[in-house]
C-alpha cells in the first residue's frame, strides 16, 4: 500500500501533534506517525505550561493535542517508520511493516529518551511523584524540600545547583566510581549542597513519599523527592541516515525556519538543540509546520 502526502510527521509528542494541528488547518495533507510513546508521559502534573493554571499531566495533554488534531483532519497512525529515503526528485519515501507513505517533505519530532536510573519500579515511583526528570518543569513544587539529584557527573551536579534556588535541603548522590572536577565540586559545598557517593543496589523506595538512599558512609538518608540527571539518549536513527548535520550529543542542527540541512526535512522538539520543554516544543512545531505548507505549492480554495 502507498500513500503520498504533503507532509509526513514522524513522532507523536507535543511537537509532532502541533505540527499536525497547524498543517491541518493549512489544508495540508499530513499524516502522523506515533510510536505510542513520548517524553512527556513522564510527566506526572506540570504546572509550568500556559494556560492550565491547575496543572495537567504529559498524557492528558497529548490526548487533548490528538483530539485537537483529529478534529481538523489529521490522520494519526500508530507505527514506526524503519527507513526513511530521499528521492531524486526532492521527496522522501517512508517505509513502515507492510506500508510505503511518500511524502513532499517530512517533519522529524522523535525527541529523546530519558537515560534510567538505576531505582527499583522505576514506573511506580514516577506515577507516586518521588521519581521526577524536570527541575525546570517542577522545582517550584519542590521548594523546601528535601531533595536529592541522583545522577553520575556535571549533568547532575549542575542540576543540583539549579535546584537550589528552591531548597536548601540538597544533596547529589553520585552513582558509581565518579570524580567531580575540583571547581564543580567547591562550588557545591559553597552552596550548602551535600555530596555523597551511593551505590546502585543501595536505592530504595519507602512509603509514605520518601525516597530512602544507603550512602557509602553506611547511613541512610531520607528525602521527599528525587531527580535523576543520567541525561538523554537523541532518536536519531532516521536523521543520521538522510546525512542532517547534528552535534556530537545527536542533537539536530536546524535554521531559523526548523529546517535541517537536508532540504525539506524539518524538525522540532527536544531533538533539537536547545531546551527541553513543551513549550519550546510547541513553538518550533509551529515555525516548521508554517515553513513547510509556505515551502508547498499553493492549494487555493475552489
Amino acid at each position: 500500500m502507498s500513500n503520498y502526502v504533503d507532509c509526513l510527521i514522524i513522532g507523536g509528542g507535543p511537537a509532532g501533534l502541533t505540527a499536525a494541528v497547524y498543517l491541518a488547518r493549512f489544508r495540508r495533507r499530513v499524516v502522523l506517525i506515533d510510536g505510542g510513546w513520548s517524553r512527556a508521559e513522564w510527566i506526572t502534573l506540570s504546572h509550568n505550561l500556559s494556560g492550565f493554571p491547575q496543572g495537567i499531566a504529559g498524557h492528558e495533554y497529548r490526548e487533548h493535542l490528538g483530539e485537537q488534531a483529529r478534529l481538523y483532519g489529521c490522520t494519526a497512525e500508530k507505527g514506526y517508520v524503519h527507513t526513511l529515503i530521499r528521492t531524486d526528485e526532492g521527496g522522501f519515501v517512508a517505509e513502515m511493516d507492510g506500508r510505503t507513505i511518500s511524502a513532499q517533505t517530512v517533519i522529524l519530532a522523535t525527541g529523546v529518551v530519558e537515560n534510567k536510573p538505576p531505582v527499583p519500579h522505576l514506573a511506580d515511583a514516577v506515577k507516586r511523584g518521588l521519581i521526577r526528570t524536570c527541575p525546570i518543569c517542577d522545582g517550584y513544587e519542590s521548594r523546601d524540600k528535601r531533595i536529592a539529584v541522583l545522577g553520575n557527573g556535571p549533568h547532575a551536579a549542575a542540576e543540583a545547583m539549579f535546584l537550589r534556588t528552591y531548597s536548601s535541603k540538597l544533596a547529589l548522590l553520585l552513582v558509581g566510581d565518579v570524580v567531580l572536577p575540583t571547581s564543580t565540586f567547591d562550588r557545591l559545598v559553597q552552596a550548602g549542597i551535600k555530596v555523597m557517593a551511593i551505590g546502585a543496589e543501595t536505592i530504595e523506595m519507602r512509603e509514605h513519599g520518601v525516597a530512602a538512599f544507603y550512602a557509602a558512609d553506611g547511613q541512610t538518608h531520607n528525602f521527599d523527592v528525587v531527580y535523576t540527571a543520567f541525561g538523554t539518549t537523541s532518536q536519531t536513527k532516521l536523521a543520521r541516515s538522510l546525512g542532517a548535520r547534528m552535534d556530537e550529543a545527536g542533537r539536530l542542527f536546524v535554521s531559523e525556519h526548523q529546517e535541517t540541512s537536508v532540504p525539506g526535512f524539518y524538525a522540532a522538539g527536544d531533538l533539537v538543540r536547545g531546551l527541553n520543554q513543551i513549550s519550546v516544543a510547541n513553538g518550533e512545531a509551529a515555525i516548521a509546520a508554517t515553513a513547510v505548507h509556505n515551502a508547498l505549492p499553493m492549494d487555493p480554495a475552489s
